[in-house]
């Protein structure tokens, strides 16, 4: 299953960068100028904290690539097998990580800087050479320090992942789900530089439903992680507002203690996401004022939601378009349904009231 790729097969690979701009890769939570092109080279600024992915998903596959961290200590990651969007509370999606670490990072007996694989955020796997986790350790040190670079070789088949760092295979797993999805590059502070991406797709055998990741539903991100760019918001209340990285938050301080955020463009319909995290004083959401008939409310008071915002966990609020329904969910329970006019494009809205974070903000574009 392992093994090294002969001559004859190579004219099977194909690149999956151009080395010219991003065709067939998504912006998910980060903005364009995180990644960027030089000298035919794909280069991450890390920052914000995000990723891009694929725009096809993959189940059983070869993947090459070089990288090199240009800063002492980056940390990125390359995942695998992943969601179309990030997962709740987390700038990372469901996935298995292939982790990308240079080594001044420094290790500990819970990681390595020598090619870590893991699951995150809801997906599963059985390492090999692991420590009493779902971490699967490297059995050599072969990553090399920045500036040099390093060559990984991800191996996907079945629930099975291998990886080779400079041409030893080191690192594996087994029974991973999911086991198609997407290919994701990660921004995470440190400026990287990714060459020579290639793949090539081995057969696929039918694969249970519970073991794909979910497809692309058409969401695009909202919040840039850098700043307030794409929203329209009163001048007295600029100030009450942070762009943290991934997270957006509102400190509860306006004359009112609320503040209200509206995408400067129209969307194409209601469907949306937007994760929340209340804070001490916390009092309420509020989703469509002044664009749906009847805007969803989120109240600290209401019993439904009372125990949700009293865990000041991180609280995935989702609005999704059925048939003649609108439909709000939280957490992937339902809240609340009203029935639908027919929908035209228009804005989102979203009113916050008391102090809140909000992060993974996706819409829908026209």
């Amino acid at each position: 299953m392992h093994g090294q790729v002969s001559a004859e097969d190579a004219e099977s690979f194909v690149p999956l960068f151009n080395e010219k701009d991003l065709s067939g890769w998504v912006l998910v939570n980060t903005p364009p100028e995180t990644w960027t092109v030089h000298d035919g080279m794909l280069v991450c600024s890390g920052k914000p904290i995000g990723e891009i992915r694929t725009e096809k998903m993959y189940q059983n596959f070869i993947l090459e690539v070089e990288w090199r961290h240009m800063v002492p200590g980056g940390n990125a990651g390359i995942f695998v097998w992943a969601d179309d969007i990030t997962a709740r509370g987390v700038p990372f999606h469901r996935s298995i990580e292939v982790q990308v670490l240079e080594n001044s990072y420094g290790q500990s007996p819970h990681h390595t800087t020598h090619g870590d694989i893991f699951p995150i955020h809801g997906a599963t796997m059985t390492p090999l050479n692991g420590r009493n986790g779902s971490r699967a350790f490297p059995t050599e040190e072969r990553s090399l320090p920045s500036p040099q670079w390093n060559h990984y070789r991800i191996e996907c088949r079945d629930g099975a992942i291998s990886l080779s760092v400079n041409h030893k295979v080191v690192t594996q797993g087994t029974d991973a789900s999911p086991r198609k999805g997407y290919i994701c590059l990660e921004s995470e502070g440190g400026v990287v530089h990714y060459r020579n991406l290639r793949l090539r797709e081995l057969p696929n055998p039918t694969v249970a439903p519970e073991h794909v990741a979910v497809a692309n539903r058409g969401f695009v991100s909202l919040y840039s992680g850098l700043d307030l760019r794409g929203w329209k918001i009163a001048d007295s209340e600029r100030a009450h507002w942070q762009a943290n990285d991934w997270v957006l938050a509102f400190d509860g301080k306006t004359d009112s203690g609320s503040s209200r955020l509206v995408t400067s463009k129209s969307l194409a319909s209601p469907s949306c996401v937007i994760d929340l995290r209340p804070l001490d004083g916390f009092v309420a959401l509020t989703i469509g004022e002044g664009v749906l008939e009847a805007p969803f409310v989120m109240s600290a008071e209401d019993a439904m939601c009372k125990s949700l915002f009293e865990k000041k966990d991180w609280i995935r609020f989702e609005i999704s378009v059925n048939e003649h329904k609108l439909i709000l969910a939280a957490n992937g329970q339902t809240m609340a349904e009203q029935l639908s006019l027919p929908l035209s494009d228009g804005p989102l809205s979203l009113t916050v009231t008391g102090p809140a974070e909000l992060a993974n903000i996706y819409g829908k574009q026209l």
